[in-house]
């Protein structure tokens, strides 16, 4: 494990490997120097099963979900399945929380997309009560739980984090959560965005997935993100944040495209400098220090995020590539030999 006074630096599981390799794979990656592994749950595996791999692979590690979203799981359900990775992993396992999207919520899980804010509000309020085992009935603004109590809540309550993208969820995570979950966001982005955060009061974490892809050939690197560029930022959750970020003009002839139906066209639209704002890549040298700038904007946990440039690498060899290096010892004027590290 890497010295305490490191930065926290995570990475995204699964990986296309066999899940039953994970434990392993779990214990590699820290071995390497990652502090934390958080999942992803979209449309592949969920977003609670990896971690519990993981967390007996690596006993060390922090843990976290980002996301799970409060529309696809009942209040109890989740409750009951946050204590159950807060006991595997006591004091390590953080729950990341999201409205998600339409998409996601409607049209692949068959329920109503209404109030979304209001939605991850009520239950990290519900989250908090029911964590803490106490009984909760509650008429809560989206949904009524009546006397729900935890019969095994964690002697260690996990702290919750929001992912957000504009104003008001962001204040939400600062005032109601322990702090964000941030992506689809340059380094520079993260000085606009954390301040409302950290409106909430101090000591709130900023967790941030970044898209990564470690490869010297920059257009195969590009080539992939924009496929998923096209994919994510025509949701209008995301097309409204890119827009607040001050991305419209960069971004409206994809969206034109898009919203023709010629997919070919809105993927030629993407520009390369949007691509190099939102995707990390180069060398593992070049990336690590890339992930270094969002760390100096204000994020607390880097999260890394392959993205497969399509050469065939393996992901796992990849992942150990952008592992943490700690600086060398350097003579400072005036002083002994100190190791300088990226604190």
């Amino acid at each position: 494990m890497p010295h305490p006074s490191q930065h926290r630096y995570g990475m995204t599981l699964p990986v296309p490997a066999p899940l039953g390799e994970h434990p392993a794979i779990a214990r590699r990656l820290t071995e390497a120097g990652y502090t934390d592994i958080w999942s992803i749950e979209v449309d592949g595996l969920d977003g609670f099963t990896p971690l519990a791999l993981a967390a007996t692979g690596a006993p060390g590690a922090h843990l976290g979900t980002a996301i799970v979203s409060p529309f696809t799981r009942g209040p109890a359900l989740l409750a009951m399945t946050a204590a159950s990775l807060a006991e595997l992993a006591p004091g390590r396992f953080h729950l990341g929380l999201g409205a998600a999207s339409r998409p996601i919520v409607h049209n692949w899980n068959g329920a109503a997309y209404d109030k979304p804010y209001q939605r991850v509000r009520d239950t990290v309020r519900f989250l908090r009560a029911a964590l803490a085992g106490e009984r909760v009935a509650e008429r809560y603004e989206t949904f009524e739980v009546q006397g729900f109590r935890l019969t095994r809540p964690p002697q260690s309550p996990p702290p919750i984090y929001l992912a957000a993208l504009r104003e008001g969820m962001l204040r939400l995570a600062g005032r109601e959560a322990d702090g964000a979950i941030l992506n689809w966001l340059s380094a520079d982005d993260v000085a606009k965005v954390a301040p409302y955060v950290h409106e909430g009061g101090p000591g709130k974490e900023i967790v941030c997935r970044m898209f990564v892809c470690p490869t010297g050939d920059a257009d195969a690197a590009r080539a992939a993100f924009r496929r998923m560029v096209t994919f994510y930022l025509n949701v209008p959750g995301y097309a409204a944040y890119q827009r607040w970020l001050g991305r419209a003009d960069q971004l409206q002839p994809m969206w034109d495209a898009w919203a023709r139906g010629d997919r070919r066209e809105a993927l030629a639209a993407v520009p390369d400098v949007l691509i190099d704002d939102l995707l990390v890549h180069g060398t593992p040298d070049q990336c690590r220090a890339h992930i270094q700038r969002y760390v100096a904007y204000g994020v607390t946990v880097p999260v890394v995020m392959l993205v497969d440039a399509g050469d065939g690498a393996d992901p796992v060899e990849q992942a150990l590539s952008l592992a943490p290096v700690e600086k060398p010892a350097r003579q400072i004027p005036g002083a002994g030999t100190e190791l300088v590290g990226e604190h």
